[in-house]
């Protein structure tokens, strides 16, 4: 589900109440864990959070005039979804990661970097909040330059 909202405000006003407060919920406790230089911002139908190019100016390789997502937060038709690049494929964090919500007992549905549940009470917010508290920049973008396909 994508959304044309032009800003986070907006988008979350258009969702039902539910997934309003889930997201806003989830939305806390990334903006509560990333270095104040992330900006939030709506790119792709749903809430960004980038390296602005002041911090990394390569910016996105595929389009250098896109900053770094760093993280993402949507809520999708069927499921909410939170997206950590430093999970992605084999990220710094994802053994860990996938370690320690396994532990909690809950069932993990992951893609590359996509964390899927249907409602709040399927995530276990604790671990969603150690991994954006264990995210560092610098590490994701040492991780990123070391990673992303050589130019031709």
């Amino acid at each position: 589900m994508v959304s044309k909202a032009e800003t986070v405000e907006h988008y979350l006003a258009e969702l039902p109440e539910d997934r309003r407060e889930a997201i806003e919920t989830l939305r806390q406790i990334i903006l509560r864990n990333v270095e104040p230089f992330v900006e939030e911002r709506m790119m792709y139908g749903q809430i960004c959070y980038v390296i602005p190019h002041s911090v990394y100016p390569e910016g996105y390789h595929c389009d250098p005039k896109m900053p770094l997502t760093y993280a993402g937060l949507a809520s999708q038709k069927n499921y909410l979804s939170v997206y950590s690049m430093c999970t992605y494929a084999d990220g710094p964090l994802q053994d860990w990661f996938r370690e320690a919500w396994t532990a909690t007992g809950k069932k993990l549905d992951m893609g590359k970097s996509c964390i899927r549940f249907k409602k709040l009470s399927d995530a276990p917010l604790d671990v969603i909040e150690e991994l954006f508290r264990r995210t560092n920049a610098a590490d994701f973008i040492a991780y990123y330059d070391a990673n992303k396909p050589k130019k031709k």
